[in-house]
């Protein structure tokens, strides 16, 4: 499984942008990223509504925190953050 060797915060672009060790190159949308969210709290919405998670178009990453070699925990702008995104969740995603 590849890991990741830079993670950065384009606020510019409202992306996270991930460099990993086999030389991709991603670019995931924040809003992206905030919709699919799995945390419990995030699931049970979708479960009780039964409609996906719909954040607001101008939320933005504020915070990442690493968790061990596991993956990372994504603070966003709409005070969310529960979220912890695995690093092959995240390799897997766009």
């Amino acid at each position: 499984m590849p890991h990741p060797l830079h993670l950065t915060n384009q606020t510019g672009s409202a992306a996270l942008h991930i460099e990993w060790d086999d030389g991709r190159h991603q670019v995931l949308s924040y809003f992206a990223l905030r919709q699919a969210c799995r945390c419990a709290d995030c699931k049970a919405y979708t479960q009780r509504t039964g409609q996906a998670l719909t954040p607001d178009p101008g939320v933005r990453l504020e915070t990442l925190a690493p968790v061990g070699q596991y993956g990372v925990q994504l603070i966003f702008s709409d005070g969310h953050e529960r979220g912890i995104y695995p690093w092959q969740f995240l390799r897997e995603f766009g």
